[in-house]
């Protein structure tokens, strides 16, 4: 399955992946899935929101345990974040059939669309809309950089957006959700552990910083009558870093555009995105604010106006307690063995889903912490140890 999926998408220059919801990449993706599906004589259905669902007996008895994660990428990012989720929930239920394993429920597998938000700006758009967390109206005014809308791509692409919108009958359905993940951080690598419980994520957001001053010449125009606005994106960005530090936070300003763009022209608006995250959410204010305060000032100083946004934001998760424990208890097998449970930064569907069904999270070690780039790796082994690891778990929810 892995040989399988590793070409597709894949940049030949940067060795990263550009699986970005609703495009080509994204449509071989999805084939992919059916076909592992069918492959296995499961039921194989698309939900309204385009999400891809494989089942193993009747999703409409209830009480449904679903695993699966998402299958498309950021910009030139590494091979197994969401992948991994998804071929290791194909391959547990290889194994509890290689078990003999008989299921009182019904199991699932799903694969949700534009989970990182590469196209469109939000992320976790097809676990949004299933939960109602995003409107019908707020994924219709979602672009990306060609002024494509939303509805206009996943119609491009076959699929009908006319029923977008909340799923409250298939969430009923669900009776716990568990999501396996590569770790996007070192603590199991400095633990020595090969697989992980998730605790919370931290919440998080992003924001957008327009900064506008005036476009001039970039040869003959003083240094004293420039108002431009990339000095004062530039000390806003220095700014975020420090304010982090301080915080015990994250908070990076990984994406911007400029207007003209021009190498000899002075700037009418640099536009910034940053991205902030926090153990708690006081943390998380104490950061945001003082780079709102410091791209003030810097935008003052340098006669450029200055506008902020919130464009997407997700309070702090905390993953359903007892299904937590359960994983623990399950991953223990009845020993003493103790396995690590882990906060994370990363947001993903699981937190999304966690507001309405029991979700939780298995993290496979990343020996280097590297994630969202081509670096980003887990050794079979490892893999191997999560795959068993999920069918473990799934194994024991399904029979009780």
């Amino acid at each position: 399955m892995w040989r399988q999926l590793e070409p597709v998408g894949r940049h030949a220059a940067s060795g990263g992946y550009r699986r970005y919801a609703w495009t080509g990449a994204d449509a071989d993706c999805r084939d992919w899935f059916e076909e592992q599906a069918r492959a296995r004589r499961l039921t194989y259905e698309v939900d309204r929101n385009g999400n891809q669902w494989a089942w193993l007996g009747d999703p409409a008895r209830g009480d449904a345990v679903v695993t699966g994660s998402h299958l498309d990428s950021v910009p030139d990012g590494g091979a197994f974040d969401g992948p991994l989720g998804v071929v290791s929930a194909f391959a547990a239920l290889d194994e509890l059939r290689r078990r003999g394993t008989r299921c009182a429920k019904p199991l699932g597998i799903v694969n949700f669309g534009d989970e990182e938000g590469a196209r469109f700006g939000l992320a976790c758009v097809g676990s949004r809309l299933t939960t109602g967390a995003l409107t019908v109206e707020q994924a219709h005014r979602l672009t990306d950089g060609d002024g494509v809308t939303l509805p206009q791509a996943m119609e491009a692409a076959g699929h009908d957006p006319g029923a977008l919108g909340a799923d409250p009958g298939r969430l009923a359905r669900i009776g716990a959700f568990v999501e396996l993940h590569v770790e996007q951080g070192r603590a199991l690598d400095l633990s020595g552990d090969r697989v992980g419980v998730a605790s919370a994520i931290w919440p998080h957001g992003r924001w957008r910083f327009d900064f506008r001053g005036e476009a001039n010449h970039a040869g003959t125009t003083r240094l004293t009558d420039r108002r431009d606005p990339m000095l004062s994106y530039a000390e806003t960005v220095l700014a975020a870093r420090r304010e982090a530090e301080t915080a015990g936070a994250v908070a990076t300003f990984g994406k911007i555009s400029v207007e003209p763009n021009g190498v000899n022209a002075v700037p009418s608006l640099v536009r910034g995105w940053l991205d902030s995250r926090a153990p708690d959410q006081d943390r998380l204010d104490a950061v945001v604010e003082g780079v709102r305060r410091a791209a003030r000032a810097h935008a003052a100083a340098h006669g450029v106006a200055l506008d902020i946004e919130r464009e997407s934001f997700t309070p702090v998760v905390e993953f359903d307690h007892a299904l937590r424990d359960e994983l623990a208890r399950i991953l223990g097998g009845g020993t003493d063995l103790t396995v690590p449970v882990l906060g994370t930064g990363a947001g993903h569907d699981a937190g999304i889903l966690s507001a309405r069904v029991p979700a939780a999270m298995l993290f496979v070690r990343n020996p280097t912490g590297v994630s969202h780039s081509p670096a980003e790796h887990a050794t079979e082994d490892d893999c191997v140890a999560g795959v068993l690891a999920l069918a473990d778990v799934l194994e024991g929810l399904v029979r009780t």
